[in-house]
């Protein structure tokens, strides 16, 4: 009798953790992919990580891009990647970003980017980050996480960021800044 109790107490338990392991879209403490809306967009759709340069990968890319917010405008600097790459294709791009956990907004796109996630231990103002690969994710507080993140870019001087987005939902507007010489 004992026996079928604690094989069931077994079976559960790990039933509950599987759960536990998949976020959901009642996930407070994660983006959730399920919010937010893409008001146009384009690009790649595929789910490899970073790649190699390649002959279709290959090429000068604007890295510079300029983050709109309201009538406050940043600059800010993308990584050089395959999620980059793709991010930057589907420039110019505006969505409306929800707020999360007071220091981060988030958007669902339309189309999966490459991914390379990584912990990157500590989450800095400004961050441009890849959550899965769907969800965008702007970071206007500093804090140490454990979570992955696919890094795109980040604004180069993020004063003001957090003014800018205020709390609740922000339209922010992601283009390509005009290229220097």
């Amino acid at each position: 009798m004992s026996t079928k109790i604690l094989l069931r107490f077994l079976i559960l338990t790990v039933v509950l953790a599987a759960a536990a392991c998949n976020p959901s879209e009642d996930d407070v403490s994660l983006p959730s992919t399920s919010a937010g809306s893409v008001e146009g967009s384009s690009g790649a759709d595929s789910d490899t990580p970073d790649a190699p340069d390649t002959p279709e990968n290959s090429g000068t890319m604007n890295r510079n891009l300029t983050v709109t917010i309201g009538t406050v405008s940043f600059a800010a600097l993308l990584e050089d990647n395959a999620s980059a790459r793709a991010f930057a294709a589907m420039l110019p791009l505006e969505v409306r970003m929800d707020e999360l956990n007071g220091n981060e907004k988030y958007t669902t796109l339309s189309t999966s980017l490459p991914t390379a996630p990584a912990v990157p231990d500590m989450i800095e103002t400004g961050d441009l980050m890849l959550w899965g690969s769907e969800c965008l994710v702007l970071f206007y507080a500093s804090f140490p996480t454990s979570y992955s993140y696919t890094r795109l870019g980040r604004i180069v001087d993020p004063a003001g960021l957090a003014a800018a987005v205020g709390y609740g939902s922000a339209t922010v507007r992601f283009e390509p800044a005009p290229q220097r010489n």
